[in-house]
């Protein structure tokens, strides 16, 4: 709290400095104040009541500061879910790596249930087991931000759902909740979803699956419950070998090899040059639609199908079921994110690299032994000292504002900005940091000073700021503030206005700039689709924007089968370099060209 004060006080310092310095007519008795200073006559302290006067001001909050600390008083999250604590919940954590099966002992007591919800940390997983339960003869629905489905054919909704972890509903009470990847409780951005659910779900046992690094904490946080949890342990299921000698070379690419590379200029490379020596390539990066992914996945596995390399990004270390024999680590660096919402490089954890490694020798699979190792003979080391390591102790969990304590603070200060709220509730709020961590809110205000000027009600606003879009991408930027500007004047955004918008019907895509488009109008109808469901009224046509969307993934996934023709005509088309940021659905272009030829043939990408 000191230094939140400090700070206020040295901003307001700066700003009454600078309106007594360049204010061309200032208030005759301030002016009448710094005539007697400079005489003698008066005393430096008789402009703290104006500079009180003009702190209040610019900082509204200064007036209501302790109604302001009690609504962001966040020491207690416990105690926001009233009908969990009313139930007596047994909490199972199932602790393991990947492939000790953790997950499977789990989903077997969710399926064996009377009513239970499955939350994922991906639409992919949650529709795999929505296909599974419904397979095994236990009707299940599925939950996403996205989507409804019911498992059903008469359309009634079941007593099972899996769900998006966000999409947790903690109002609906259950026999069992499945959480998993608990250890997501620490991620800056989306861990707060996890703790809502552990703290929230209404189910009278909690099943957790997750890194043994996050029991400790999860027992913490179940202490200000007054539950106890009970604890499985799993070993993997089959050996993992590190290799003693790195690959050095793509000539001695094996079947069954995946390798992992961290940016999508690597991926495009190594797919190419893997190809050149006459092998077939699967292709997977977090930026290509479900569809395709699933589609590149069986393609790789299918034992009757020539493709038996795959080049992928870290987006393999959950989500699908690969027959994979060696992960190659292309690279050990990893662009991130930290927690103030910087851009790092760093070498990957020791929790990353044993997520994507124990992918290799998949349980069930054909391969009964996995195997690892790296490109470059100097990453090598890099890869035993991690893969020896156990991953980082949990301290802290996410936290987030919700919309009902941003409208508290709204009526507090009702001329403060969307963005300005959010930057007060983090500066006041008060947490429990031996158990909690505020979440970094830098895209849920990057969104709400893009739409400030949109006159919105602030729920609908606070809505809008929540919809799962990547920053980076200019073009669903761009869709992002249209959709908010039919909304502000009341007009519905059908589907033949958004089919005009985004250029249907699709073409296949003739060089990699197209596919690089063609992933960013996919992310534009799953942003339609996720505002479909929050505003139905002014949202109408999910059903057609749907069936588009699936055409639309097959016209990408017919790209991402081309991929290596794409690269080829991009480079003798335009010259072009394309790196990745660390969002891999963002993608920055670097023209080699003038910034002339950049506007006139790839204006349409910006």
């Amino acid at each position: 709290m000191v230094l939140i004060v400090n700070y206020l006080f040295h901003q307001a310092f700066i700003s009454f400095r600078k309106y007594c310095l360049e204010n061309e007519s200032l208030p005759v008795d301030l002016h009448i104040i710094f005539s007697d200073v400079i005489a003698g006559a008066g005393h430096v302290d008789n402009l703290f009541s104006y500079f009180m006067r003009h702190s209040k001001q610019i900082f509204p909050h200064l007036e209501c500061m302790d109604d302001l600390r009690k609504i962001s008083d966040l020491r207690s999250p416990a105690n926001w879910y009233p009908e969990a604590r009313s139930l007596t919940r047994k909490v199972i954590y199932h602790a393991g790596p990947t492939n000790s099966g953790k997950t499977y002992h789990a989903l077997k007591r969710f399926l064996d249930s009377k009513s239970g919800v499955y939350c994922g940390p991906l639409k992919l997983l949650a529709v795999e087991v929505f296909h599974k339960a419904n397979e095994q003869g236990t009707v299940c629905d599925l939950v996403t931000g996205e989507e409804r489905k019911c498992g059903s054919p008469d359309e009634i909704a079941a007593s099972h759902v899996a769900c998006t972890v966000e999409m947790t509903s903690v109002n609906v009470p259950y026999e069992v909740a499945v959480i998993d990847e608990i250890q997501m409780l620490r991620d800056p951005q989306r861990g707060w979803a996890w703790t809502r659910a552990l703290l929230g779900v209404m189910a009278d046992e909690v099943h957790l699956c997750g890194e043994v690094a996050a029991i400790d904490l999860v027992r913490s946080i179940m202490v200000t419950t007054g539950e106890e949890v009970e604890v499985y342990k799993y070993k993997r299921l089959t050996d993992l070998d590190i290799e003693r000698r790195a690959l050095e070379t793509l000539n001695r690419v094996q079947p069954g090899d995946c390798i992992v590379c961290f940016s999508k200029n690597d991926i495009y490379s190594v797919s190419r040059q893997i190809e050149s020596l006459g092998h077939e390539v699967a292709v997977i990066y977090g930026g290509l639609p479900p569809g395709t992914k699933l589609a590149q996945a069986k393609k790789f596995n299918d034992p009757d199908n020539p493709c038996k390399i795959m080049v992928a990004t870290d987006a393999i270390g959950m989500g699908l079921n690969l027959s994979i024999r060696r992960v190659i680590f292309y690279s050990m660096i990893k662009p991130t994110m930290n927690e103030k919402g910087e851009r790092e490089m760093d070498t990957i954890s020791t929790s990353q690299a044993l997520q994507i490694a124990g992918r290799a020798g998949r349980y069930g699979t054909q391969f009964s032994k996995g195997h690892v190792t790296t490109f470059k003979s100097e990453d090598l080391p890099v890869l035993e000292r991690l893969l020896a390591g156990t991953p980082e102790i949990l301290r802290q969990a996410g936290l987030h504002p919700t919309a009902e304590q941003i409208e508290m603070y709204a009526y507090h200060l009702p001329n403060a900005t969307l963005s300005n709220l959010m930057d007060i509730f983090v500066s006041l709020c008060t947490v429990d940091d031996s158990l909690y961590f505020m979440c970094n809110v830098d895209d849920f205000k990057f969104l709400a000073d893009m739409i400030q000027h949109v006159p919105l009600p602030l729920r609908a606003r606070y809505v809008f700021c929540c919809a799962p879009i990547n920053k980076k991408m200019p073009f669903v930027c761009t869709m992002f503030l249209k959709f908010a500007r039919q909304y502000s004047k009341n007009e519905p955004i059908t589907f033949d206005w958004l089919c005009r918008h985004v250029g249907w019907p699709f073409n296949p895509p003739k060089t990699i700039l197209d596919l690089v488009h063609l992933e960013s109008v996919f992310d534009v109808l799953d942003l339609y689709l996720w505002l479909s469901y929050r505003f139905q009224d002014l949202f109408p046509d999910s059903s057609m924007v749907r069936d588009i969307q699936r055409e639309l993934d097959s016209v990408i996934q017919m790209g991402v089968f081309n991929i290596t023709r794409l690269l080829r005509k991009s480079d003798l088309a335009t010259g072009i370099d394309i790196e990745t940021d660390d969002d891999e659905r963002g993608i920055h272009k670097k023209y080699k060209r003038t910034s002339k030829l950049l506007k006139e043939k790839f204006g349409k990408f910006e």
